[in-house]
């Protein structure tokens, strides 16, 4: 039986979707082909209404909300050539040991609050509108609130977490902070094989607590992220699990695939095809269909037929040390910032990458692999080289057009 959920939520209705994005004056300025994009990218999910926020799926701001404004204005117009994503890991701190965790070589003298705060300032002054909080696990972090009122000005903020040790009050004082979604890690909808898998005996326990928690606080987004396996996705389990999360009563599942972030994992057989790839997509759009609890894979948000891959140039990842990389995923550092300000890391970094319509670390892991014997992540020198080596496909659907637009406006300026 679904549980009833504590943070309300509604299907927004087609005209309050439209009224909202139509409430800024600046999207009649768009060019016809990116806003017709963006209205068909928009048609493979069903806006909620939590709180006063209207959320089509947290890896985009509440459309109403001045981040969106941001977005719009910033980077659709104005074309900034800054991040627009970024993620900051506020402590590198966690009792799980996960198979495929990310951060797991990644070591140094972690950031104070301070850093942290000046590192954020500065990722939302280049253009950021969403950050994504992580660690480690980031509700150890005693200043979270603190860190999350300072993020939420201007950007949508989310929340990365196994949910250990959250309280009803912390959660309550994150929501007044600002944050607008949270995603707690739940893997299987087997206590067991989610407990192996984060090695850690009552993690799955801690997650089922921490849902039913955050789903108390009024006008949050909640969701859970899971990370699949191929063997997940080609059997069937995908589905099974998306059954058991929506039982849960949460607002959003947020897919993701094993990505080869470390040794373990620069095997074939541990990730992901192409065709498991566009299985998920396929899931994706089907259960989207449907009322109820969205589901938001992240391969069709950068796939090809939509945004593609920005890591190094719109999506950026400071790291609990202050090392800034391409991607969460990506265990590179172009620099860290207490030794050059963040402006400058960010921009060294944006000249070598390109947009690209695969994903940067499942097309180049192999090269990671050349150069890994070091150490990981890599430091500036060998991601530069590696940088330097790998391959870069066409960009992404809506990047295409986007180029193709200011190409046009261009030629018509240096006409008129």
């Amino acid at each position: 039986m679904k549980k009833e959920k504590n943070a309300v939520a509604r299907p927004a209705l087609r005209r309050e979707v439209l009224r909202a994005l139509l409430a800024r004056p600046q999207v009649l300025r768009l060019r016809p082909s990116i806003s017709l994009f963006l209205l068909r990218y928009m048609r493979n999910f069903r806006a909620q209404k939590i709180g006063g926020n209207l959320i089509l799926h947290s890896h985009l701001p509440p459309l109403n909300s001045r981040a969106y404004g941001r977005f719009i204005k910033e980077h659709l117009l104005e074309r900034s050539a800054g991040p627009s994503h970024a993620q900051v890991a506020v402590t590198n701190a966690c009792p799980q040991k996960c198979a495929f965790c990310y951060n797991r070589d990644r070591t140094g003298r972690p950031m104070d609050t301070e850093t942290i705060l000046r590192v954020i300032g500065d990722l939302k002054a280049a253009g950021v509108f969403w950050l994504g909080l992580t660690g480690g696990e980031p509700l150890l972090k005693r200043d979270l609130v603190e860190i999350t009122a300072a993020a939420a000005d201007g950007c949508a903020v989310k929340l990365f977490t196994t949910g250990m040790g959250v309280t009803a009050g912390l959660a309550r004082d994150l929501g007044r902070a600002g944050l607008f979604s949270v995603s707690v890690s739940l893997d299987h909808w087997k206590e067991e094989i989610h407990d192996a898998g984060r090695r850690f005996p009552g993690a799955y326990r801690e997650a089922l607590r921490a849902i039913d928690v955050f789903l108390g606080v009024p006008g949050l987004h909640v969701g859970v992220s899971s990370v699949l396996s191929p063997e997940m996705i080609r059997g069937g389990d995908a589905e099974r699990l998306l059954d058991f999360l929506e039982g849960l009563g949460i607002h959003e599942s947020w897919l993701s695939e094993v990505m080869p972030s470390a040794a373990p994992l620069w095997v074939e057989s541990a990730l992901a095809n192409a065709a498991d790839r566009r299985s998920l997509a396929r899931l994706q759009d089907s259960r989207n269909r449907r009322e109820g609890m969205t589901v938001n894979y992240l391969g069709h948000f950068e796939g090809p037929e939509n945004f593609g891959c920005n890591a190094g140039r719109r999506m950026v990842y400071v790291d609990a040390f202050g090392e800034v990389s391409p991607c969460v995923f990506t265990p590179m550092s172009f620099g860290n910032v207490r030794d050059k300000p963040l402006r400058d890391i960010v921009e060294d970094m944006g000249r070598g990458f390109r947009p690209s319509a695969s994903c940067f670390l499942r097309e180049n892991y192999r090269l990671l692999e050349k150069y890994a014997a070091a150490g990981l992540p890599l430091d500036r020198e060998r991601s530069a080289r590696l940088v330097a080596e790998a391959g870069f496909g066409p960009p992404g659907e809506f990047l295409k057009r986007f180029e193709k637009t200011a190409r046009f406006e261009k030629e018509a300026s240096h006409d008129a």
